[in-house]
């Protein structure tokens, strides 16, 4: 539930077009759902927060899966699930048409809205290679279910600077930038270093034998010389655009 539904709940029963009884029921859930005691929905978390809350699928069966979302499915906000694999989307594509999924991002969305393609404020995913996009795409998919228009530049890693100064300009107009890198996670200090926007460095597990998994990417951001950079978890790409996207609603 959001504050606007919140709100036409209220408003009708102060008009009168609904009695007490009809207000409680459309609160029935207020502040949670229960689902067969394997999940506890916050269904007032875009009330508090500005975003509803986000299925983490990893570790669901597809029926913990499918049972979520059709209860989701029930209200009106954007619906936004992680992690998803092909056999969860399987169980769960038949709930409604307006439910699609993406193999690269690994997400199930629901859009309610969607930012104009020519809106000044938006947030830019830049990505230092073609390996990483499935972490820069999880990025992109949550800022867009979020409201947010989103650019995209892909593959401008620092092994190819020319590459990534050919897009300076786009990245330097964003509200906000994610900057998504496996290796030795060298790009977002060297974005630090040509931007004043606010950026949220994304470490991957992208490399060979000593990238630990992404760890040495991860101490390198975190390590970096370049202000303004905030680090998230390794593959955390739903992190950072949740990040960027408030970011760029302030």
């Amino acid at each position: 539930m959001n504050r606007d539904l919140l709100a036409q709940i209220l408003e009708r029963y102060r008009r009168g077009d609904t009695d007490l009884a009809g207000a409680l029921a459309a609160l029935k859930d207020f502040p949670s759902a229960s689902l067969g005691g394997y999940a506890q929905l916050d269904t007032h978390r875009e009330l508090r927060t500005g975003h509803p809350e986000v299925i983490y699928c990893a570790g669901k069966t597809p029926a913990q899966v499918r049972g979520i979302l059709e209860r989701l499915l029930a209200g009106k906000s954007a619906i936004l699930a992680t992690r998803a694999t092909e056999e969860q989307w399987l169980a769960a594509k038949t709930l409604s048409p307006a439910l699609a999924y993406d193999p690269i991002s690994r997400t199930i969305v629901r859009r309610t809205k969607s930012a104009s393609k020519t809106a000044k404020k938006y947030v830019a995913i830049v990505a230092a290679g073609t390996s990483d996009l499935p972490v820069a795409e999880e990025a992109a998919v949550t800022a867009e279910v979020f409201g947010n228009r989103v650019e995209r530049v892909y593959d401008v890693g620092v092994a190819g600077l020319h590459r990534l100064l050919g897009r300076l300009e786009i990245i330097r107009n964003a509200r906000a930038i994610v900057a998504v890198a496996g290796m030795e996670g060298a790009l977002p200090s060297v974005l630090g270093g040509l931007v004043d926007r606010p950026i949220v460095a994304v470490p991957t597990s992208v490399g060979y034998g000593t990238s630990f998994g992404g760890v040495s990417a991860l101490l390198a951001m975190l390590n970096s010389c370049a202000p303004g950079i905030t680090v998230v978890n390794i593959d955390n790409g739903f992190g950072a655009g949740y990040a960027a996207s408030t970011i760029n609603r302030l």
